[in-house]
């Protein structure tokens, strides 16, 4: 298999409570797909089996896997070591790690023939400045235990800057980009030369901006101060910071979905407002730190489910980043698909689809091209 001659290939995506898979022709065209929503989280799956076998002709099967810890710094091809990693990485995961590999024993069992690689959302971050990745704890617990910022939505981010270089007509290393990747989950990352140089997530997706049930960055001490003053113990603080807290801490609204909130907002919801005001605060406060990590910005991507399809929240996000040299046009405001949404400043703006499969099958045709 030669770049001149890529793979079809089936492209397997487990969440943590839902299961994606695409299958992708040479020039990447959707050629089938399967949505399993809600998934039990089963390799045992009759419909996932059915599908996995109508698709046997696929070169290689690339599988999304949150978390490579520091083992995975690339894609690899799936073996016996590679699956006992994995499995040695769930408490970093314990959501998406386990569903993962049953992702992987799927596949292995309906096509046992066929070659898996593993793409880690991890890995695109595995490269950070150690002025990025490190924390300033103690040196014995971090030697110890090897704590660093990992950085999550590598798959994502990969794509978008990629993408956004397509888009522009420009070759990825001559630029600065924050790609950011906006939805239930969200974060950003700064790419300089196509490399990510800087990350809001860090050793947990928890860090960072405000998300839909996720706190983001919260003060470590007020973390102690609840569980030694606040009359809360550990899994009560756990599970209000990744499902209780961000916009649906703020707002009230269970499932924090951006749309619920704007349309509260605009009813003259006082907590809806404060919870869309301390969202935008927080991302243009990192869209401006990340810019800073690169001395500078030429391109903003915008991506996930808000970033494509809430131009109010892009707008908002844009208007308090004039001074970066950020603007938007306004005839370009619905758009919800790839495009520049660019105004009159020096920094293009884009919007671009989310397309981890796409970059799941390219590093899986990486993969199987250099494999012996």
């Amino acid at each position: 298999m030669t770049a001149a001659q890529p793979a079809r290939v089936i492209v397997v995506n487990a969440g943590s409570s839902s299961l994606k898979v695409r299958v992708l022709g040479p020039a990447d065209s959707l050629d089938a797909a399967l949505d399993l929503d809600p998934w039990d989280g089963s390799a045992d799956s009759p419909e996932l089996a059915d599908f996995l076998a109508d698709a046997a002709d696929a070169a290689v099967v690339g599988h999304r896997v949150v978390h490579g810890g520091s083992a995975f710094a690339r894609a690899v091809r799936i073996d016996d070591a590679v699956i006992a990693a994995i499995t040695g990485l769930t408490d970093l995961a314990p959501l998406h790690q386990p569903r993962a590999l049953a992702g992987i024993a799927a596949a292995t069992r309906a096509l046992p023939t066929v070659p898996g690689v593993a793409c880690f959302d991890t890995a695109f971050h595995a490269g950070l400045p150690p002025a990025a990745a490190s924390y300033a704890l103690p040196g014995a617990w971090t030697q110890r235990l090897g704590l660093r910022r990992y950085g999550f939505h590598g798959l994502s981010h990969s794509y978008a800057a990629r993408r956004a270089a397509d888009l522009l007509g420009r070759d990825l290393a001559s630029l600065r980009v924050v790609t950011c990747h906006l939805g239930a989950g969200a974060s950003l990352a700064a790419v300089r030369a196509g490399r990510s140089v800087d990350t809001t997530m860090g050793f947990t997706p928890l860090e960072g901006l405000v998300m839909a049930t996720r706190s983001g960055s919260v003060d470590p001490g007020l973390i102690t101060w609840l569980l030694q003053r606040g009359g809360l113990g550990l899994t009560e603080v756990a599970a209000g910071l990744e499902q209780s807290a961000g916009l649906a801490g703020l707002s009230g609204i269970a499932s924090g979905d951006m749309r619920a909130v704007l349309r509260a907002a605009d009813a003259g919801d006082q907590r809806g407002r404060l919870a869309l005001e301390v969202y935008l605060h927080r991302l243009r406060r990192e869209i401006a730190a990340m810019a800073a990590a690169m001395n500078g910005l030429d391109a903003l991507v915008f991506t996930g489910g808000v970033g494509e399809h809430s131009p109010r929240v892009r707008a908002a996000a844009a208007a308090g980043l004039e001074f970066l040299g950020v603007s938007l046009d306004p005839a370009q405001a619905d758009v919800t698909s790839d495009a520049d949404i660019s105004g009159t400043g020096p920094v293009r703006v884009l919007v671009v689809t989310a397309r981890e499969d796409v970059e799941i099958a390219r590093q899986a045709r990486a993969v199987l091209a250099t494999a012996p």
